[in-house]
């Protein structure tokens, strides 16, 4: 059963594209059906992790409107981090599932049981991870992946409850 999921940013939880603003401001646009799977996840009694290269307020205010406690940015060995909420949370590899697009996400999708990647990520990240979305990053991948482990983890009618 998979107890925490990990999460990328750039090219998972939002498009990838950096848009900057005339004041030089980066924005990021989130799916909010990524956003309601992972709150519900969470209410389910799941676990949720941000480990992203890049450092935003936008996603510090994304992982904060979530609820996310295990945030980390600037993260340049997304592993070593993985490893570290690991050991925290007593979790072994098969009970962890991670999502990443690209390159600096390859050690961290080979530390876990269940690894992902939207359908747009690069091709290398593709031939080692488990399952290939059918959505793009930004748009559904991570809402993807919730609703299929759910439904592996035999928590789907859990999480409907929580709605209907």
């Amino acid at each position: 059963m998979i107890k925490l999921i990990v999460l990328d940013v750039d090219g998972c939880l939002s498009d990838g594209k950096l848009t900057y603003t005339s004041a030089g401001e980066e924005t990021k646009a989130f799916n909010v059906k990524d956003g309601l799977g992972i709150s519900s996840w969470s209410k389910i009694g799941n676990n949720v992790a941000i480990i992203t290269g890049k450092t935003s307020p936008m996603v510090k205010k994304r992982a904060l409107e979530l609820g996310i406690t295990h945030f980390f940015q600037g993260v340049k060995d997304k592993d070593r981090v993985l490893s570290n909420i690991m050991t925290e949370l007593n979790l072994l590899k098969h009970e962890v599932a991670a999502i990443g697009d690209d390159l600096n996400d390859y050690n961290m999708l080979r530390l876990v049981g269940r690894s992902f990647t939207p359908n747009d990520g690069v091709d290398e990240i593709k031939e080692i991870v488990d399952t290939v979305l059918t959505k793009k990053g930004g748009d559904g991948a991570v809402r993807e992946m919730i609703d299929t482990l759910i439904k592996d983890n035999n928590q789907y009618e859990e999480f409907l409850g929580l709605w209907i």
